[in-house]
C-alpha cells in the first residue's frame, strides 16, 4: 500500500491541548518545523487557534500575528515544501496563502463564515474540510448521532458540494471525519473502524487523532498526551489501512517508521 502523506502539527498558541506554549517564539517554531520535515513531514499545518474542547475564540488580528510569520520563516529558510494553514477565518487563510501556504484547513469545514467558500475558490489552494458538531467551546457537551458514519459522510458530501458551488475545484478538495470533534469515544472508533466509507466518497480522505483524549478512553493511565504516542501510531495504522491519504502528527519520526514498515509489509 502506498505510504499517506504526513503532516507535521505546529501549533502556535499557548493553550493547545498538546503542545500549547511549548513554541513561544517565531524562531522556535520554524525551526520545529524544519525539524519535523528533517524527520519525515511532507507537509506542515501551522495553527494560531487552539480548537481543543472549551478552547476561548482568539480574535483575527492576533491570528494572523502568530502564524503568518512562521510561513514567512519557513520560506525565508528555503524550505518548498507544503504547508497548511489551520484556521476556520477567510482572512487569516488569504494571508497565509499570500505568504506561502498551499492548504487550509478548516475545522468548519467552511462553514464559519458566509465568504469562506468563496475565499477558498478565490486562493485556489487544497482545502481540507473537517467534521464537527457545535463549536470548540461546547461541542464535547453531549454528542449524539443516529448512525454516525453515515451522518459524518452525509455532512461532509453536503460542505464539499457547497465548497464546489462557490467554485473550489473538486481535486482540491480533502475530507477529515473530525475525531474527537462533537463525538464520544464510541462515535470516535465507529468512524475509524469504517474510515472507508468515507474514502468511498471519492475524495482524499486526511485524518488527526494524534495524542487525543480518546486515546485515553481505552488506556485510562494515559492521562497526559505526551503518554498517548503508541495509541497515536496505532490508529495512524488503521487510518492508512482503510485508505486515509494524509495523517497529521504531532511525532512524525514515529509515525513515519510505522508507516513504512507498514507499506513494507503490505506493498500491494
Amino acid at each position: 500500500m502506498p505510504r499517506p502523506q504526513v503532516m507535521g502539527i505546529v501549533n502556535v498558541t499557548p493553550d493547545s491541548f498538546s503542545d500549547g506554549g511549548r513554541l513561544a517564539s517565531v524562531e522556535a517554531a520554524v525551526a520545529h518545523g524544519l525539524a519535523l520535515v528533517e524527520q519525515g513531514a511532507d507537509i506542515l499545518d501551522i495553527g494560531g487557534e487552539s480548537t481543543r474542547p472549551g478552547a476561548e475564540p482568539v480574535v483575527e488580528a492576533e491570528e494572523i500575528a502568530r502564524t503568518i510569520p512562521v510561513i514567512e520563516g519557513l520560506r525565508a529558510a528555503h524550505w518548498a515544501g507544503l504547508i497548511s494553514i489551520d484556521t476556520m477565518k477567510p482572512a487569516v487563510a488569504r494571508a497565509a496563502v499570500a505568504a506561502g501556504a498551499t492548504m487550509w484547513n478548516d475545522v468548519t469545514a467552511l462553514g464559519f463564515a458566509p465568504d469562506s467558500p468563496a475565499t477558498a475558490a478565490e486562493l485556489g489552494c487544497d482545502v481540507a474540510l473537517m467534521h464537527m458538531r457545535g463549536e470548540p467551546q461546547s461541542m464535547q457537551a453531549d454528542p449524539r448521532y443516529d448512525d454516525v458514519v453515515a451522518e459524518v459522510c452525509a455532512e461532509l458530501t453536503a460542505r464539499a458540494e457547497a465548497a464546489m458551488a462557490a467554485g473550489v475545484a473538486r481535486e482540491r478538495i480533502w475530507l477529515d471525519p473530525g475525531i474527537g470533534f462533537g463525538k464520544t469515544l464510541a462515535h470516535n472508533l465507529a468512524l475509524i473502524s469504517h474510515l472507508d466509507q468515507l474514502v468511498d466518497l471519492g475524495f482524499p480522505v486526511l485524518f488527526g487523532a494524534s495524542r487525543k483524549r480518546m486515546i485515553a478512553g481505552v488506556d485510562p493511565t494515559a492521562i497526559d498526551p505526551g503518554d498517548r504516542i503508541g495509541g497515536s501510531i496505532a490508529l495512524a495504522l488503521a487510518a492508512a489501512g482503510h485508505g486515509a491519504r494524509m495523517i497529521r502528527v504531532h511525532d512524525v519520526r514515529e509515525t513515519v517508521q510505522a508507516l513504512r514498515l507498514l507499506a513494507a509489509l503490505f506493498p500491494d
